[in-house]
């Protein structure tokens, strides 16, 4: 009877390991909504407009973008 049991948990223990070490699907990632995309106003680009930076009711991707198409408009 003793060995029964014996058997029973070692045949237990090598469930439990194997179930352990197998890789299981990895759960999908919340998607995120889709972002708005706007175009910047000097190069074209389109950028994620929270990255963008807005100005005068336009968008720019680069300050430097902003500062040269301030210029051209003065």
């Amino acid at each position: 009877m003793s060995r029964l049991i014996f058997l029973f948990a070692i045949v237990a223990v090598v469930y439990w390991l194997l179930r352990s070490y197998v890789k299981r699907p990895p759960s999908q990632p919340a998607t995120k909504a889709p972002e708005e995309m706007v175009r910047c106003a000097q190069c074209g680009v389109h950028i994620p407009k929270s990255e963008s930076i807005p100005a005068e009711g336009m968008y720019f991707c680069t300050p430097a973008h902003q500062r040269a198409h301030s210029q051209q408009n003065e």
